[in-house]
């Protein structure tokens, strides 16, 4: 089976329902930890550079569709091979991370990059039109438990880098203003022990596309210092087209309740699932 840019929204929908439907074992507490080391073969670190002077960027942490190490009921295998990128639900496929963005015409791609097998792959867009980059990480689907650390991390401000391309020096991590999570809700499935309070008193965008991610993110974030755009409360399918639409109205300076009516209504274009149930579903801030 193949999913491209004609596949009806109904099975779209369908594989997200089922996808946030079936808890499993932790398959990763015995795993050694990895550790992401953000720039290792994009550019050098630059330790001098403070969060204020750096490029305005965005970072978007995808955890790739995995059968094998993630609790969903299994999608069609072509799409649910977490260490195969290309043909992933939520990065190759017309509908994932780097498709969709590749064709928008509001980013440009500067670079794509292999890179170890924890991020299989990294790219770097620039907006078209204002000045602002976007990193996108694909990591491996057997690692999403160390994704979303590294999401949560950054979120707060105690995972920070910084990468240069072209002469400019981005933010990577916590260094970027907007930090995103794209995938299936780990949290369902594993506990997280750790404490993601922030120490900087920098306060950070994030936009979580996963299924009832404010319940199961929301305590963890309670003392990050974060300014949630959108994230969700039931079960959806994490595409590209949402978070498109909701940077569309953050790159252009506009308020939470405008971000997340983007939101929903690129949810609904594509989902047919009515405006009003998407403005449920796609929700903003603490309230």
């Amino acid at each position: 089976m193949i999913v491209n840019n004609l596949t009806k929204p109904f099975l779209l929908i369908c594989l997200a329902l089922l996808s946030c439907g079936k808890k499993t074992e932790d398959k990763s507490l015995n795993e050694p930890e990895v550790t992401l080391n953000p720039v290792a073969e994009m550019g050098a670190p630059i330790a001098t550079a403070s969060y204020d002077t750096l490029a305005k960027t965005i970072h978007v942490y995808v955890a790739l569709c995995d059968n094998k190490y993630q609790g969903i009921v299994p999608v069609p295998k072509a799409i649910g091979n977490g260490q195969d990128p290309h043909n992933n639900l939520y990065w190759g496929c017309g509908y994932g991370i780097r498709t969709y963005f590749k064709k928008s015409a509001e980013w440009k791609l500067l670079k794509k990059e292999k890179k170890d097998s924890l991020v299989m792959e990294r790219l770097v867009f620039k907006h078209t039109t204002k000045n602002h980059y976007l990193i996108a990480d694909a990591y491996n689907g057997k690692h999403i438990k160390q994704c979303t650390k590294d999401f949560l991390n950054s979120s707060c401000g105690k995972l920070t880098d910084t990468l240069t391309i072209n002469n400019t020096t981005l933010g990577v991590a916590g260094n970027s203003g907007l930090v995103a999570y794209i995938g299936h809700d780990g949290l369902m499935d594993f506990q997280l022990y750790e404490d993601y309070i922030n120490t900087d008193n920098k306060q950070r965008n994030v936009i979580i596309l996963a299924c009832v991610s404010k319940r199961f993110f929301g305590p963890h974030l309670q003392e990050a210092n974060v300014n949630p755009l959108v994230w969700t409360t039931g079960l959806m399918c994490p595409e590209a087209y949402t978070l498109h639409d909701a940077i569309t109205g953050y790159v252009n300076g506009e308020n939470n309740t405008q971000i997340r009516q983007r939101a929903a209504q690129a949810y609904n274009k594509y989902q047919k699932c009515g405006e009003k149930a998407a403005r449920n579903l796609l929700v903003t801030g603490w309230e």
